[in-house]
């Protein structure tokens, strides 16, 4: 009779050990595909503002003009790239994902 609870109980383990394995995999798959997915934005955002900037550059007739909308679009590039160096930090957190979307 305790043999037999001692294969009850090293099959519950089991059963444990292979439900937290898993989770793991699970939430690392997870972990993935946010990366995946953040580089994914990230070079999408670097196209879009690498356009944006061609666009003025041969649109925009007025130099004064095309300066300072070079100088705004540059400045919401480098915003952008700060909150995705925030948010990639943060995902690579041992074990943390977690963004503050506090409002300003």
């Amino acid at each position: 009779m305790e043999n037999e609870n001692n294969w009850k109980n090293i099959s519950d383990d089991i059963s444990d050990v292979a439900k937290k394995i898993k989770e793991k995999v699970s939430d690392q798959d997870l972990v993935e595909d946010i990366r995946d997915s953040l580089k994914e934005t990230i070079d999408n955002t670097s196209e879009i503002m690498k356009s944006l900037l061609e666009t003025i550059e041969s649109t925009i007739n007025d130099e004064e003009i095309k300066k300072d909308t070079k100088k705004v679009v540059v400045q919401i590039n480098n915003e952008i790239a700060n909150v995705l160096k925030n948010t990639r930090n943060n995902i690579l957190k041992e074990g943390s994902f977690e963004i503050n979307l506090e409002e300003e």
